[in-house]
């Protein structure tokens, strides 16, 4: 049995005993599997994860992650030893997100805007407005 790493859309990872945040060792099968692990780790799936020990107690939680880097190995017996370097956010790049989600939504608000004045001021102009 080997530990587990959930990520936020409930996808479970098998790890190796002993994994850390930032040394999150995987054994996989193949090099498809291993690119296939690789892609679920994405902004998405890392904003909340678990890692489960092997009687499934939790002895970690996390939030707002972000993968920093991974290095992979092709072992003697062909599987590949792949370690995922994982990190959480700093206040900046938490910041940076917010800031550009407030511009994103700012930016739609002021679309609005616009097209509400354009539509009041050609009613204005056909004489709708009393």
């Amino acid at each position: 049995m080997k530990d587990k790493l959930i990520l936020s859309n409930n996808t479970e990872i098998k790890i190796e005993s002993g994994s850390s945040l930032s040394d999150m060792k995987i054994i996989s099968e193949t090099k498809y599997d291993m690119v296939s692990t690789w892609e679920s780790l994405t902004e998405e799936n890392l904003k909340h994860i678990k890692i489960q020990n092997e009687d499934g107690i939790a002895i970690g939680n996390y939030d707002n992650i972000l993968l920093d880097s991974e290095t992979s190995t092709i072992q003697s017996d062909g599987k590949i030893l792949t370690s995922f370097h994982l990190r959480e956010k700093t206040e900046v790049e938490l910041l940076r997100k917010r800031i550009e989600q407030l511009e994103s939504g700012q930016e739609v608000q002021d679309g609005a805007i616009s097209d509400l004045g354009a539509a009041v001021s050609g009613l204005a102009e056909e004489g709708g407005l009393v």
